[in-house]
């Protein structure tokens, strides 16, 4: 375990994260040391000096925790150890070691909503019976109807049917997931005890931050009877916005954040403060709740990444996000992909209004995705989202320019999305293929061996050897961006420029930088001052369409 007289050496900034490059990793799909088709933390820590290399100040460790992956990871066996596959404690203790000696700060996610149906108390509560301690961990009641065979109310699962699934002795338990991962009972003082040891286990070993999973989620409204939504079919935002803010049966209550201040005094009383960011569903200002500096300090901003490639639509989302965050006392989050949505360079080119699901359904055809036009796109938004102020996440393989792989077969599908729905939704697989390191080899240098989804033999020009070192490719522009943010980073403040041209975002930064954005479908003139980086060639001087410029003063 490491030494906590020498936790400070890998910050000694308490405010870092403000503005922050972080890297997520998927562990079963970033490298596999030991050619078993499954990424681990030992291929994890091999592949460090990437992200060292490609100038990121943190990498997120997505879950390593023992799982039967019942939902790619985050159904949590013991939230205190290790998957046997992926590796050990100490695996992951050289882990952080070798991060912190590149300069890397190490994030994790902790799921604290729900366990996995094997997680030791799930298991004793199945045995315990009706009314017992046990069961109190967790979300059981009686069901409705003569003989308790309907469901104790109408709440649906993300994941498609009921949120709830009835044992053998008659009882129905909560899982707004899948049913392997039944919800936690955050009233009992027992949860809210562990997952304090929990917080200090893995700050005690180092971690520099905690990711948090649906973290709008844990407080429930549990008082009887169970009160119906009465309109199941409305999605989560949807439901949200349907009742008065903090009033739903079990998404953003209010009294959830008391427990995020319990956790604020545990993360603060480490040197540095241990970070924490919210993924929490809700709307800009109750996001703002979470991301207070009693809380948890940050909060994902999905209105930026869940916008359409449009310069006015993307201005606003930008001017309402700075000021959610300025108001917390927070800064900005920015992202455009991660583990669970479509990857933004096939996102961004597909028409306005695309229906997601379908798309993938059709294994990516309907409609057709030019990919070099989606790149050429999903660089411009890279180069634009990392010019804004506040912190950037960035999702392994974006820096290649991968693309979603949207024709994955059928019976190769891991995610639970596609069995829970009938085979109505596809899933998120599609952007958790295995990276490509190398342009050849039985998994492109992900590992010795296969990987554990197919990737498709396109993969070989997206690699990191295909890349490294050649002159505009995607790799190097990442490379080159990061490097230069990180000297022209002054503030947290952002200007407008009132006369920019229909479709072009244009604004100016602390240190007399600017960003121009040409969203447009036609060049535009390139205002004065030295070019320092482009994510597209100039055309005859002009910013072309789909490409955004960083300007010196």
């Amino acid at each position: 375990m490491t030494d906590r007289s020498t936790l400070d050496l890998s910050s000694r900034d308490p405010d870092w994260w403000r503005q922050a490059v972080v890297y997520q990793i998927y562990p079963r799909s970033f490298a596999d040391a030991d050619g078993d088709g499954l990424g681990d933390l030992r291929g994890v820590t091999r592949r460090l000096t990437h992200l060292a290399g490609l100038g990121v100040d943190a990498l997120w460790l997505s879950p390593f925790y023992p799982s039967e992956l019942a939902d790619g990871g985050y159904d949590v066996a013991d939230p205190r150890g290790v998957d046997p596959r992926l590796g050990t404690l100490d695996d992951f203790d050289d882990l952080v070691a070798e991060a912190h000696r590149l300069g890397l700060k190490v994030i994790v996610d902790i799921v604290p909503n729900h366990s996995s149906h094997r997680h030791a108390w799930f298991q004793e509560a199945l045995y315990a019976g009706p009314g017992s301690a046990a069961r109190d961990r967790y979300v059981f009641r009686d069901g409705r109807g003569e003989h308790g065979e309907l469901p104790p109310s109408d709440w649906q699962s993300v994941f498609g049917g009921s949120a709830w699934k009835r044992v053998p002795d008659g009882q129905w338990y909560l899982h707004l997931f899948a049913p392997e991962q039944p919800d936690l009972n955050w009233e009992n003082q027992e949860v809210r005890a562990d997952y304090r040891t929990t917080l200090r286990f893995w700050s005690d070993r180092g971690v520099d931050g905690f990711r948090i999973d649906v973290a709008h989620a844990l407080v429930k409204d549990l008082s009887e009877p169970l009160r119906d939504l009465g309109r199941p079919e409305l999605s989560r935002e949807e439901a949200l916005t349907a009742l008065p803010p903090g009033t739903h049966p079990f998404y953003d209550r209010d009294d959830v954040h008391e427990i995020y201040r319990d956790w604020r005094k545990i993360l603060d009383a480490y040197r540095p403060p241990r970070m924490a960011v919210a993924e929490a569903w809700v709307p800009g200002a109750r996001r703002a709740l979470y991301a207070r500096p009693d809380e948890l300090g940050q909060a994902f901003n999905f209105e930026y990444l869940q916008a359409g490639w449009d310069a006015e639509e993307l201005r606003q989302v930008i001017t309402d996000s700075l000021a959610t965050a300025r108001a917390a006392g927070a800064s900005a989050t920015w992202v455009l992909s991660n583990h669970d949505v479509v990857r933004h360079a096939s996102r961004l080119t597909l028409p306005p209004g695309t229906d997601l699901n379908a798309w993938l359904l059709s294994g990516g055809h309907a409609p057709a995705v030019d990919e070099a036009a989606g790149l050429r796109r999903a660089r411009a938004a890279t180069l634009l989202m990392l010019a804004l102020p506040g912190s950037a996440y960035l999702y392994q393989g974006e820096e290649l320019g991968l693309p979603e792989v949207a024709d994955l077969p059928t019976e190769v599908l891991q995610d639970p999305i596609w069995e829970q729905t009938g085979h109505v939704r596809k899933g998120r697989d599609g952007c958790r293929v295995p990276l490509p390191w190398t342009t050849s080899g039985p998994s492109y240098g992900f590992g010795p061996g296969g990987a554990w989804l197919p990737q498709p033999p396109g993969f070989a020009a997206y690699a990191v050897e295909a890349q490294d070192g050649v002159e505009g490719s995607t790799l190097e522009l990442y490379r080159s961006a990061l490097r230069l943010r990180r000297k022209l980073l002054d503030g947290e403040e952002l200007t407008w420029v009132a006369d920019a041209p229909d479709g072009v975002l244009r604004f100016d930064r602390s240190g007399g930088w600017r960003c121009v954005a040409n969203l447009s479908g036609a060049a535009v003139e390139l205002p004065a001052g030295e070019v320092l980086l482009s994510s597209a060639p100039l055309e005859d001087g002009r910013v072309g369409p789909d490409t955004t410029v960083w300007l010196g003063r």
